[in-house]
């Protein structure tokens, strides 16, 4: 049976990293392109913004969908708008064709990950083990993280952009392809009570608001990070490959802590760990704007990748601990979409404020934030079941 789950959590992990990585090198390629069509840095911001519209309307839906369905029905449709969105980019690679697939791309990501966090959730029993089941799935958007942006680096430089379009194109099918014959779990019986409540009902509990301003802080520094970086790369006149590197190195560390944490899970608290990762953020973003070579430039995203790559699994364990059974989807998709929604805004925030003050102006202000925000990660203490 261990080794059933084992060989089925690879799967899921595979499956999630082939249709994330779709969009993270879509997000790469994109911008590029639209710079070196001439496009400003707030038209840029726009299109980045554009990757996360489509999941703040589509994650309730979603979570309600992935509740009543399971993860296969979701994930198919996923797959399919996924492939859609990145071949019009190979067919017409136009700043409006560009846009229509991050709509699509970025959408498609955003509700197979909700399927698939819920459905490895429910295959936990345990703080200890949810915490080990969400390390190694969280291991799927560090590692596309790399892949998307590596390849779709390397496929520009040598072959074109559309050439890294269709290779996107390829990677949500293989999604399906590890995926297909992962078991289905049985429905969760929904309780009477919970039919009659709005999934904004969760947001009155103290704990889920707290949860949810923790998630939105560390996601903006994460969308921080992979909008700044192309921006400052081709302020200093790095290549596509070199600036896919650099992106890829967060990745990379990203992870590796991943890969670690399951060997902790028991020994660390959920609070403890976040609060450190802000607070770590907080001074590599400081740093961050002042280096000016591509090694200085990697290295500080190593850190940074390993500070934010501890955070997803800690948030995961937490909220499947303090929302009901028959709400996860709802829960997940709220998290997602409030989340998303901050960042549909924010990279036309980071456009804006980068032509005005700079691009390191980003990274200060975020530093700042995220750095305030650590009291919250404190206030967790009580949520904490190891306590």
């Amino acid at each position: 049976m261990k080794r059933r789950l084992n060989q089925e959590l690879a799967r899921l992990i595979t499956a999630q990293v082939c249709i994330h990585a779709a969009m993270a090198g879509m997000r790469m390629a994109t911008p590029l392109l639209a710079l070196q069509q001439g496009y400003s840095a707030a038209s840029v911001g726009v299109l980045l913004a554009l990757f996360a519209l489509t999941q703040v309307f589509l994650a309730l839906p979603a979570g309600r969908f992935a509740d009543r369905h399971g993860l296969h029905r979701p994930l198919a449709l996923c797959v399919g708008v996924s492939f859609a969105g990145s071949a019009v980019a190979v067919a017409w690679p136009h700043f409006a064709s560009l846009c229509l697939a991050a709509l699509c791309t970025g959408g498609a990501a955003g509700a197979a990950v909700i399927a698939l966090q819920r459905h490895v959730g429910r295959l936990a029993e345990g703080p200890t083990e949810l915490k080990k089941v969400f390390s190694w799935l969280s291991l799927g958007p560090a590692v596309s993280n790399f892949v998307g942006p590596f390849f779709a680096g390397l496929m520009i430089d040598h072959f074109g952009f559309r050439a890294a379009f269709g290779l996107m194109a390829f990677l949500p099918l293989m999604s399906w392809w590890w995926s297909r014959s992962v078991r289905a779990l049985p429905a969760v019986e929904q309780v009477p009570e919970h039919r009659r409540r709005p999934a904004w009902a969760l947001l009155r509990e103290v704990g889920f608001r707290r949860l949810l301003l923790i998630n939105w802080c560390l996601s903006s520094c994460w969308d921080v990070h992979t909008f700044v970086v192309p921006l400052l790369g081709h302020e200093r006149g790095l290549s596509a490959s070199v600036i896919g590197t650099i992106l890829g190195a967060f990745a990379v560390s990203a992870s590796g802590v991943r890969m670690l944490l399951p060997l902790f899970a028991e020994r660390v608290h959920e609070w403890a760990v976040i609060m450190a990762a802000m607070l770590t953020t907080a001074l590599l973003f400081g740093v961050y704007p002042l280096l000016q070579g591509p090694w200085a430039m990697g290295l500080c995203s190593v850190l940074a990748g390993f500070a934010l790559g501890s955070v997803q699994p800690m948030i995961m364990s937490t909220l499947h601990q303090i929302t009901p059974h028959d709400r996860h989807g709802e829960a997940l998709g709220l998290r997602l979409m409030t989340i998303n929604a901050s960042s549909v805004l924010m990279p036309m925030l980071f456009g804006s404020a980068g032509a005005l003050v700079g691009v390191g102006s980003v990274f200060w202000a975020s530093g700042l934030l995220v750095g305030a925000g650590s009291k919250l990660a404190w206030g967790m203490r009580g949520q904490d079941p190891q306590a």
